[in-house]
Order: structure tokens, then C-alpha cells, then sequence
């Protein structure tokens, strides 16, 4: 079952634009496709690229979903996930990917771009952006997430 998302914006920092420019070439050919940058492999901070795709993906928030790439993966996860309504998931492999949106209706993908190919990339795309979220008893969890304001460390 295909699952239609009109819109996905994308976006990466230097270690992810090789990567990303692949998967925009693909993704162009069935889907209205936003690139956030960066443009070239320059150096940029991904704080920023990571902020603008959280806000557009939650303005869009019923048609949209995002993919994210940086060397680890990590960095834009952790800074996508800073917004409320986002749900970013670091994947690596298919079935990761199938998990976070079957399971936490994962709404951001962020790849791991130094420890991808493009057909590894391909096929996680692929498999985020066809599995629907399973709901019933995942819902639940979703909604007690989104439920937390903040939480301050000590």
C-alpha cells in the first residue's frame, strides 16, 4: 500500500549533500519536493537546516513529512526533535525505518549519510514513506510524548 504525502521537504548539512542530492533526483519524480540546502559541500551548521524542516514540515502537518541527513545522523534528529509535533527518527536500515512509522508515526527521517549508500538510502526513503502508521496502542504513546512541555535536568 502506497501512502500519498504531496509534500516532503528535505534538507542536510555538507556531510549529507551528496546523499541528498540523490535522493532529491529520485524523490522529483513522484513528489512535490522542497530542498532546504545545503546547496553545496560547504561547510554549514545544521541547527538551522534542522529548524527550518521541523517548522515547515509542522505548518504542513497533515501533507507533509521530512528526511534529514548529516554525517552521523544524529545532529539533525536531536535538534528536529527540539520542536513539539515532531517525531525524528535516525534510521539506518529498512527495518528501523518501517518501525518508526508503523510504531511512532515518525513524521522526519534523518540518515546517517557517512554510513549509507544510495541504494540503502533509496530503500529507506521507500520504506518510510509507504508504511502507515499502525495506531491502536501506539497512539497512546504518541499522544503521552507530545504531551511533555519540557523536562529540565538537574
Amino acid at each position: 500500500m502506497s501512502i500519498v504525502h504531496p509534500t516532503l521537504i528535505i534538507g542536510s548539512d555538507h556531510a549529507g549533500f551528496s546523499l541528498k542530492e540523490y535522493l532529491v533526483g529520485q524523490l522529483q519524480l513522484t513528489h512535490t519536493v522542497v530542498d532546504l540546502g545545503c546547496p553545496n559541500e560547504a561547510s554549514v551548521d545544521y541547527p538551522g537546516i534542522s529548524s527550518a524542516l521541523a517548522s515547515g514540515v509542522l505548518k504542513n502537518i497533515n501533507s507533509a513529512l521530512g528526511i534529514l541527513l548529516c554525517g552521523s545522523g544524529n545532529g539533525v534528529c536531536m535538534s528536529a526533535n527540539r520542536f513539539r509535533g515532531i517525531r525524528a527518527a535516525l534510521c539506518w536500515n529498512v527495518e528501523i525505518a518501517t518501525l518508526a512509522r508503523l510504531h511512532n508515526n515518525a513524521n522526519v527521517l534523518c540518515l546517517p549519510a557517512r554510513f549509507l549508500g544510495q541504494e540503502d538510502a533509496w530503500n529507506i526513503v521507500q520504506a518510510f514513506l509507504q508504511t502507515p502508521f499502525e495506531g491502536g496502542r501506539h497512539l497512546r504513546r504518541i499522544e503521552l510524548i507530545d504531551s511533555v512541555n519540557s523536562i529540565e535536568g538537574p
